[in-house]
This record gives C-alpha cells, structure tokens and sequence, in this order.
C-alpha cells in the first residue's frame, strides 16, 4: 500500500490535485525489489513466507532493499522544475545534500556519496532514488534506525562469496544506523523535522503538516486493488532463466548491473523474438526499459547496437541515470554469445 500511496502521490501532483509533498513512511517487515529485478534472485521466498515478511515491487529502479518499523522511509514528489534543475543526476545530488545537512542537524557529519547514497565517515546511512514521471518528479530514501543483519541477510538472496568478497558478510563495515550514532534509539519525530526543515531551506518548497488526501488514498486503493497490490505487478520479473530456450547475459557497470534474458528464432537464430532487461540499476522513467524490450523484437542480432542507439536518441538518453545505452547493448550480445570477451 506504501508503493501504491508512491504512485498516487504522482498522479495527484500530476494533476494538480496536490501541492510539492515531503511524506514520511513506516514498514512492517517487508523485502522491496526494484523494478526492474527478478524477485527469485533477489528474494529467499521461503524465508519470507514462514516469518510473515511480505515482498513487493518498488515504482523505482535500484537494488532490493529490507524495511521493518527500524527503518524510517521517506519520499519528496514535486514539479521537478521548482528544483532549477531539469537533471534527475543533478537534482539527486542537490536532494541528497539537503538531506545530508538535515541528518548532521542530529548531531553527526553526514555526507552525499554519489552516486545516490548518504554516509557517515565511509559507511552507508541511506540509500535514494528516484524518476521523473513527465514534470513531476518522485525521489525516496531510506534511513536506517536500527537493523538486524541477521534477518535481512536471511531475507535477501546475497550469495555468500558475495558477501565475503565485498566484507559485507559483516553488515557493520558497511551500513551505520542512527541508533549506533546516537547512542540509543532515535527520535523519529527530531529526525523527521530536521529533514523537513533542510528541504525547506536547501529546495525552496514550504511544507505544511497534513495527512493523506482524500484523493491520495482513493487513487492509492485502486491502484493497489488493480496493480501494484497483485502478484502480477510483484512477480512480474521472477526467474527468466529458468526456460532452457532463453539466453542470458550481464554487463556490470559502476552504475549498476544490467542483465538480458533473450530469445532469439529465424535462419541461424539471428533474429531477436524477445527480450527481458533485469538489474540493479536506475532509469527515468522506469517505463523506458519496457519500451526497450519492446523496439527490439524482429531486429537482428547485428543490428541491436544500432537499434538500442537510435531508441535513445528519440526517447532521449538524458533520462538514464545510472548507466549508458551501451549497457543494453552489451547485455545482449553477451546473451547470444557476440560480445568480446564474454563467456
């Protein structure tokens, strides 16, 4: 219902039916893969399911994340234009700025880390993202209160080796909380004033206390009845290996790794049937990979760079990001075997 609230919130201020809104969010347990993520790789389904951990699928791209009541979230949606920027890249480091200087308001020297994090003396306090729908822009973050290492990593599908070769096997050498920061529990009221008063003062936009429109709950109720509440919008993207007749290939880029699961049909299988984009990584709007997948059907294999080049240049490549077009492409010919260098 968080997720739908998201979505109802775009809509709204689309509309014109809300004004720019700082909203403040609270999860029960939950795992939350990004939207362009294959829920069986991400998530241990069974973990979740025999302790009542719910799974769902954010608006936004990025990496799966774990939210219980010690994670506070938070989400800004506003006319994009009213930031002086029209840059989702520059705009994130304005956001994670202000919110980095609320943050240091309590008391500890919180920074911006590009590409979209927020740390403390080198280890992660919150992760961000966001896309724009048209003019309107949603951006979120994350803020870790306290964290329980141990069920989240029970929680998430991270392969050991993983763990090990980037020392996230101890949680603590990467990730700080608020409650290890300030030497007890935080205050979420404190916190959220802080951050509202930083908004306020850093992006120019006034916020008013309120609670949820009449309008924002309607639209977020249907949207959860008919989409983003069904497991049809949730497994979406859930094993697309699993069929012997698609080929698989990933690309990782210092923005995020990007993986193609392609089928391929005609005289010498040269010809794209379809084509299914999965990863950690962040476009805006997120519907652009969709519509990728789409243009591609019936190219052949030789033509894809051309193809992945020319869709960009008409969607407009300044909404990427995290990473090039060139990661698509390479994605591809890794699948079906054409890139150098690849297995």
């Amino acid at each position: 219902m968080n997720i739908s609230l998201d979505q109802a919130m775009i809509d709204a201020r689309a509309a014109g039916e809300i004004g720019d809104t700082l909203r403040f969010i609270e999860f029960e347990p939950c795992v939350l893969v990004g939207r362009h993520q294959a829920v069986s790789q991400e998530v241990q389904l069974d973990y979740c399911r025999a302790n009542g951990i719910e799974v769902g699928r954010r608006i936004t791209g990025g990496g799966t994340i774990f939210m219980d009541p010690g994670v506070l979230g938070w989400a800004l949606v506003c006319d994009k234009r009213a930031l002086g920027t029209t840059s989702l890249a520059e705009i994130t480091q304005k956001v994670c700025e202000a919110a980095a200087r609320g943050l240091s308001m309590l008391g500890f020297p919180a920074k911006f880390r590009p590409r979209n994090d927020i740390e403390v003396e080198g280890r992660k306090l919150c992760g961000t993202g966001g896309f724009f729908d048209g003019d309107t822009m949603i951006y979120q973050s994350t803020i870790l209160g306290r964290l329980d290492p141990q069920v989240m990593l029970s929680a998430l599908n991270v392969p050991q080796a993983k763990l090990a070769k980037r020392g996230l096997d101890d949680a603590s050498k990467r990730v700080v909380t608020l409650e290890e920061l300030l030497g007890g529990p935080p205050d979420w009221a404190k916190v959220k004033e802080c951050l509202a008063t930083a908004f306020a003062e850093d992006l120019g936009i006034d916020f008013t206390p309120d609670t949820l429109s009449e309008t924002e709950t309607t639209r977020a109720g249907e949207l959860f009845a008919t989409e983003i509440g069904t497991d049809e919008f949730v497994y979406d993207i859930d094993d697309p290996a699993r069929d012997a007749s698609v080929h698989s290939g990933q690309i990782i880029t210092p923005g995020g790794t990007v993986s193609a699961y392609v089928r391929v049909e005609g005289a010498a299988s040269r010809t794209i049937r379809e084509v299914l984009f999965s990863g950690d990584f962040f476009v805006a709007p997120p519907r652009i990979v969709m519509d990728l997948e789409a243009s591609l059907r019936g190219i052949r294999v030789e033509d894809v760079p051309k193809a992945v080049s020319a869709f960009f240049e008409d969607a407009g490549a300044a909404g990427l990001l995290s990473i090039q077009p060139a990661a698509f492409t390479d994605a591809v010919l890794a699948a079906v075997g054409e890139l150098e260098g690849a297995p």
